[in-house]
């Protein structure tokens, strides 16, 4: 599925917090792993290439220094589309610590413009050491009924099957009283849910060949898929973002931006 997974990083200690989980889905198939640093001024290359060979080194893998003095975000695009099937995985957060409510300019701009998902992981400002690899085991992909996750849901299956990793199905229900539904009973709501998810792991497990599960969660959305994956090593999200411009993120929120913000797992995401 992918013939080479491409890192870039800006020279800070966060751009790097996803490397453990490239590597470790680097080595399910010996993938190429190559870390890509673009760098804007000519004054500023010869830095750039000596710390982009020092993490490489680190983890025994290529590094790519490269001068384009115009959009960072075009010029990763244009790195990844330059060897056809190419997983870029990224953090959201990088030196300039603008990731606080939503995903960074540059994070948002490349998962709007790639041609596939994107990984994309929020850093926590913990470093990592230089040999780890973290093995992925499941993708986790929400469902709410909607076409928009049910198209993800079959990259993520792809992604799963790729990686060897198996798929979790899961679909939250937040709880609702009898006032709200007047005097029908409330389980009725969970009981399609289960028909739902049911339905479309299924369906998934037909159509991609991937070992599926599949899950009801009770409660808001966010804290019941952060709870989900909470404490769990080697576990992935895999969500769709709508097309929405940095204010109106600010402004109304996502579950994609909410799970980002708070589950502590990287989400493999794309834009519709």
């Amino acid at each position: 599925m992918y013939k080479r997974i491409l890192v870039p990083l800006d020279g800070s200690p966060f751009s790097e917090e996803v490397i453990p989980y490239a590597a470790g889905l680097a080595a399910v198939h010996g993938t190429e792993l190559m870390l890509l640093r673009i760098v804007g001024k000519a004054s500023d290359e010869a830095d750039a290439r000596d710390y982009i060979n020092s993490i490489a080194s680190a983890h025994g893998v290529r590094g790519l220094c490269v001068l384009d003095t115009g959009d960072a975000a075009r010029a990763i695009l244009k790195e990844a589309a330059s060897q056809p099937a190419t997983l870029l995985a990224m953090t959201s957060r990088g030196h300039s610590g603008l990731m606080e409510i939503m995903l960074g300019s540059v994070t948002r701009r490349v998962v709007r413009g790639a041609e596939g998902p994107v990984l994309v992981y929020r850093p926590t400002g913990g470093r990592t050491a230089a040999s780890e690899k973290i093995t992925l085991r499941s993708v986790v992909v929400p469902l709410d009924g909607s076409q928009l996750p049910e198209v993800m849901a079959h990259d993520a299956a792809r992604f799963a099957q790729w990686a060897d990793a198996g798929l979790e199905v899961v679909s939250a229900v937040q709880p609702v009283n009898a006032a709200q539904v007047g005097e029908g009973p409330s389980q009725e709501m969970p009981m399609l849910e289960s028909g739902y998810v049911h339905s479309q792991a299924t369906e998934l497990a037909k159509q991609h060949g991937v070992s599926v599960d599949w899950d009801v969660l009770h409660g808001e959305p966010v804290q019941a898929i952060v709870d989900h994956v909470a404490h769990r090593s080697g576990v992935i999200l895999a969500m769709v973002t709508r097309r929405q411009d940095a204010l109106e993120a600010a402004l109304l929120g996502s579950v994609t931006s909410g799970c980002l913000r708070r589950a502590g797992v990287p989400i493999l995401m794309r834009f519709p």
